[in-house]
């Protein structure tokens, strides 16, 4: 069975503003494998959000292919992508998302909730990552009531919970200190034993540095360039 679960072909975005046309990307191929730890950088306004946004299929690309384990992305209707997105992909986003009206424990059950999975095999599932994220003592807490560390935590522990086989991660921990910020990869390198493939964008050079390779964005092209060391 292939490793490879991501596959982009001669992909192109544009968009038009002001009667202008802006081309964002061009011509960007690469694909990614299963336990592969990415980094995703470059300038601010080069694209990272956007090109993350595609890949997890909340946005289409002007031309070109995105295939998910060999399947191309634009031949999927709205149902399949959501289903995609449900048990293949997790998502964290800088501002995490997180639902506030909801629990700890509540906002990383949601991905099992969405699939019917059965309550009380979940809600074990739940309390074993939140051990894991050392977040037991949060459970109940609301995410008003988290420190930024903390809320970042559980939109780890719900792509965890999640399984999927790709995680995209958003700036992770751009809002986050030092300290914080290396607790947060260490939970991506776990994520990596477990043979997940991981992109996150990052202005942090050090744990970009600590990936198994870059994907650098500049002027509408993206290349992959040195390892780690």
């Amino acid at each position: 069975m292939s490793k490879k679960i991501l596959e982009v072909n001669k992909l192109k975005k544009i968009f038009k503003h002001n009667n202008k046309i802006i081309e964002l990307f061009k011509n960007v191929n690469l694909s990614v494998k299963k336990g592969e730890l990415v980094a995703l950088v470059g300038p601010s306004g080069s694209g990272k959000s956007t090109f993350l946004h595609l890949l997890a299929l909340l946005d289409v690309p002007s031309s070109g292919k995105i295939l998910f384990f060999n399947k191309d992305a634009k031949n999927f209707t709205s149902d399949q992508k959501d289903k995609i997105r449900q048990e293949k992909i997790s998502i964290i986003f800088q501002n995490n998302n997180l639902l506030g009206d909801f629990t700890t424990i509540e906002n990383i059950l949601m991905p099992l909730i969405i699939r019917n999975e059965d309550p009380l095999k979940a809600k074990k599932k739940g309390n074993e990552i939140l051990k894991a994220v050392k977040l037991s003592d949060r459970a109940d807490h609301f995410p008003s009531q988290l420190s930024g560390g903390e809320q970042q935590r559980v939109a780890i522990a719900r792509a965890l919970i999640s399984q999927t086989d790709l995680i995209l991660a958003d700036e992770p921990t751009g809002n986050l200190d030092y300290n914080t910020s290396n607790d947060i990869f260490s939970y991506f390198l776990k994520l990596k034993k477990m043979n997940k493939a991981i992109i996150f964008a990052t202005h942090n050079r050090e744990l970009a540095n600590k990936a198994d390779y870059k994907l650098s964005i500049f002027n509408g092209n993206i290349k992959r360039v040195n390892g780690k060391k």
